[in-house]
This record gives C-alpha cells, structure tokens and sequence, in this order.
C-alpha cells in the first residue's frame, strides 16, 4: 500500500473514531430511546415487511401503524399505572397527625422489640437529607423518561421506513464471516423476543400470584402492594421480595404473628418459586440462555440503561461470549 493510501486510510479512520466518540457522548443521554427503537424494531420488522411485500400498504402507513402500535402498548400500561395510583392517593387521610402517630407506634413496637430507636435524632436527620435527593430523582427520572420515548418513536418510525436498507448496511459493516453473522443475528433476535416477551409475562404472572397471596394474609392495600410486586420481580435475586418482607414485617411487629408466618411462607413457597420457574424455563425456552447469563445481565442492563436494562443486559453479555467464541474458532482454535 502507497504512503498515500496508508495516510488515507488511517486518517479516514482516526476521524471516524474522534467524531464517533464525540456523537456518543453527547447521544448517552437519549441512548435509551435509541436503543429502545431497535429493540421494538426487532419485534415489528415481520408485521412491517408483512404489510409492505405481502399487502402492498405503503411504507409511511405501515410505519404509522406500527408506531401506534407501540404507542398504545406503553401508554395502556402506564396509564393503568398512574390510574391505580391516582385512585389510591384519592383513599388516602391527608391529615398528618395520622401518620405520625402510625410511625410513632411503628416506632415504640420496633424500641420493644430489638431495643433501637429508629427516631433517633441521627435518623431523623438521615432521612431529612434524602428526601429532596429522592425528589431530583424521581423528577430527573420522568423527564428523562419522556424524552426517550419521543425519541424512542421517532428514531423507529425512521428506523421502519428504512428497514430493508438499515440491515443491509449493518450486515455488511459487521467485522464477522457470513456463517458467524447469521450466528450473531439470530442470537440477538432469540435473546430480544426472550426478554421482551419473557419478562413481562413472568412480571404480570407473579404479581397476580402475591396479589392473591396478599389478599388472603389481608394485607393492607393488597392491589397496589400487588402491581408493586409486579414491577419488583424485574429486579433480580431480590425480586418481589422488597414488598413482601416489609410487609410480613409489620405483621410481626404488630403481633399477628399468624398472617406475618403465613404470607411469609406463601411468599417463600410460592411467589418466590414461581419467579424462578417461569423465568428460567422461558428464558432456556426462548433464546436457550444460560441463567447466570440473564441474572447478571440484567444487573449490568439496569445499572446502565434503566428499566429497558432487562433486554439490552443479557443481550450485550450474550453477544460478549459469542464473539468470545468466534475469536477462539477463528484463531486459537486454527492455529
């Protein structure tokens, strides 16, 4: 290769590299809705190129109609969401003086029991400081949230206009021999049908499941404490074990000792196991995915985009021993 050619070629890609790097950072906060348009992409590419080859709808239409689609599969939940909240908060005594004798009491079993205030004036001033952190938080967070999912269906209404295009590109720039990118594609189709599809159903299943667990120890607020258990079981090892200990807690505390050791066995027995069940079989069914795969993908996914973590974590792991296992085919195992 001529020295101009070299000098072509390096330049070419140290650009490419400088102005990709500063794309990505200045992208990571809409990364999200990115990435989450081409997870739904994989899931409606089949309907979308249904409608366009085999009905002959016209691509703008047919796009539209998948962007409703998905619109509505993201707002019915959501709004079933803010509608079971709403109606709770409606239901709630707004007078303080309630409250504050519920935590003294709270507190005064707690100091009988294990001999620690927790109204302690450290405490106190804990709990203090935190709250306008959480409230940064929580509002940062629905900010965020609703400028990804604009930009989550705008990148995939382009994105499906430009389908047979976009995969062409992607194919041919994939550093991989034909044999592994069709290895590689059909991994990542498998593993997104797994989780997308996978995680809400074993979600909605287990939430049912200590909803009628709740309802029969009497728990109070069984329904909400139940959709919370739904969103809970996302989070792995711990699951929905954040709602039901506290609650087996205060039941203990309050002396029912029968309702605490029954719904914490329930819970034990049978909501716990249930997660555990229908997330490994689904998961081994679907994409055929080791669970150690999933169970630290998911904490890799969420710690670094959030609730749509779930899907994008296994998949970047899978993809990270995948192409493991190529560079071992192609070069140790040739040599």
């Amino acid at each position: 290769m001529k020295t101009k050619e070299q000098y072509c070629k390096y330049s070419l890609v140290a650009i490419v590299l400088v102005l990709g790097t500063i794309l990505f950072i200045k992208i990571i906060p809409v990364l999200t809705g990115i990435l989450g348009a081409a997870i739904i992409y994989i899931l409606v590419r089949k309907q979308m190129f249904y409608l366009t080859e085999k009905r002959h709808t016209k691509t703008y239409l047919a796009a539209t109609l998948m962007i409703i689609e998905t619109a509505l599969c993201f707002l019915i939940p959501i709004s079933l969401a803010v509608w079971l909240f709403v109606s709770k908060l409606q239901n709630i005594n707004l007078d303080p003086q309630t409250y504050i004798t519920d935590i003294q009491n709270i507190a005064d079993l707690i100091h009988k029991k294990i001999n620690y205030n927790i109204l302690n004036k450290d405490n106190i001033s804990f709990i203090t400081s935190l709250l306008p952190k959480i409230g940064k938080y929580v509002l940062g967070n629905i900010s965020g949230f609703s400028i990804n999912i604009f930009v989550m269906l705008l990148v995939l209404f382009f994105m499906l206009l430009e389908g047979q295009k976009m995969e062409t590109f992607f194919y041919e720039m994939l550093p991989f021999t034909k044999a592994h990118k069709k290895s590689i594609l059909a991994k990542i189709n498998l593993i997104v049908k797994a989780n997308a599809l996978g995680i809400p159903l074993v979600a909605v299943i287990q939430g049912g499941v200590a909803t009628i667990g709740f309802l029969i120890f009497k728990a109070p607020n069984p329904i909400l404490f139940g959709f919370l258990s739904c969103i809970a079981s996302i989070i792995p090892i711990v699951g929905t074990g954040i709602i039901w200990a506290p609650l087996v807690a205060y039941f203990a505390l309050t002396g029912n000792w029968e309702h605490a050791i029954g719904l914490g066995a329930y819970s034990i027995i049978i909501t716990t196991n249930i997660d555990n069940l229908l997330r490994f079989i689904l998961q081994k069914k679907l994409a055929n995915t080791h669970p150690l795969i999933t169970l630290f993908g998911v904490f890799i996914g969420l710690s670094l985009f959030g609730f749509l973590g779930i899907i994008i974590g296994p998949l970047m792991l899978s993809i990270f021993l995948l192409c493991l296992n190529i560079f071992k085919i192609e070069y140790l195992e040739k040599e």
